[in-house]
């Protein structure tokens, strides 16, 4: 079935981030096959060279998309079959882009019936036993990267999705939550070095993502692996030789905090650009980071997109070639193409957007 080779890895990665299942104007799940005919050519015509699809890996409950995985070794099924998922890549290879996989390795769903959660009966099969095994605010079970086979599990989970789909990287979510003990929760990182080495760091999970990333560049020379981390670990994105974590790439997750944050609470002569220049150049040197205005996070967690923050309820009255153009959605329009220029043009090696936040789509679902 597969027809195409891995495309060359681009020097500069410019992501489409993607959900499959809103991948339509229709008031339906959307299909595998949907997003191969009408969404691939649209995304390479825009001028991105990558794809990130999230919600793939097989998850029982839709609202989670696709962070309570449920089958590991699953693609999902309510998008379509797994040929289908084979074809979409394959199709996205012949127009050059690359696909990375979000991988959920971070938890698990506490389901019994179709999940790994007390697969035998008890509670540390996979994960930790007690509390330490239940994120609190996720509510979900937390793997034991210290047991073998829970290593091999997981690690042979990575190479079957490469083997059996062809994806060319992976996006690890919840990377914070497992470096530390306490998981980043009530946790504020300023940047000091004791907030990043000590007791609370969680060393069997971090030596289990440079388990990864070894095993995965050894293997596919040209694989890209991204790290979604908020709290800054120092050299997760250096080469395991030199002691780091080994990803290509992290998420620059400080950015489209700080855009929420002025629209939230600043006028528009009050912003301060030399503030969110810093903001947008304040990486860790020799260590590559992607920038975004905005990801699926910034409107699944009870916030507002920034075509929202901007333009509010204009957005349902004023939007129109046939209804009066106003200064809300003038200044609207323009702050939101000027947010993603110098996000882009500053934020990082690559850069990431949301399916539809090119557009300013409102809301997702």
């Amino acid at each position: 079935m597969r027809k195409y080779p891995h495309p060359p890895r681009p020097n500069s990665v410019r992501i489409y981030e993607a959900h499959v299942g809103i991948a339509s104007p229709e008031g339906k799940i959307a299909s595998y096959k949907n997003f191969t005919h009408n969404m691939l050519v649209r995304i390479k015509n825009l001028g991105y060279n990558c794809i990130q699809l999230m919600a793939i890996m097989e998850h029982a409950y839709y609202a989670s998309f696709g962070y309570q995985v449920t089958s590991f070794f699953a693609a999902s099924s309510r998008f379509g079959t797994p040929d289908e998922l084979k074809e979409l890549v394959d199709t996205a290879h012949s127009m050059g882009l690359f696909v990375l996989l979000d991988v959920v390795h971070s938890h698990a769903s506490k389901n019994t019936e179709d999940g790994l959660n007390l697969f035998d009966g008890t509670d540390s099969c996979f994960f930790h036993s007690g509390a330490r095994g239940t994120h609190l605010l996720w509510d979900s079970r937390l793997f034991n990267y210290s047991n073998w086979e829970v290593l091999r599990f997981l690690l042979s989970n990575l190479r079957w999705w490469v083997e059996e789909y062809y994806f060319d990287g992976f996006r690890f979510d919840g990377v914070t939550s497992m470096l530390y003990h306490h998981h980043g929760i009530s946790t504020v990182f300023s940047g000091n070095y004791s907030e990043y080495f000590g007791l609370h760091v969680d060393e069997d999970a971090l030596v289990y993502l440079m388990l990864s990333n070894h095993m995965l560049h050894s293997f596919y020379p040209d694989f890209i692996t991204v790290a979604e981390d908020v709290s800054g670990m120092p050299t997760l994105c250096r080469p395991e030789i030199e002691g780091g974590g080994g990803f290509d790439f992290r998420l620059a997750m400080a950015i489209p905090d700080k855009w929420i944050q002025i629209l939230k609470e600043l006028k528009d002569e009050d912003w301060n650009m030399g503030n969110i220049v810093y903001t947008l150049t304040n990486r860790r040197y020799g260590e590559k980071c992607i920038a975004y205005a905005e990801s699926h996070d910034q409107a699944l967690v009870g916030d507002k997109t920034l075509a929202f923050w901007l333009m509010d309820a204009e957005m349902y009255t004023n939007m129109s070639v046939l209804t009066p153009f106003t200064m809300v959605v003038d200044r609207g329009m323009q702050l939101h193409k000027m947010i993603r220029l110098i996000t882009h043009a500053l934020g990082g090696e690559g850069y990431l957007n949301f399916i539809g936040k090119s557009k300013g789509a409102s809301v997702q679902w």
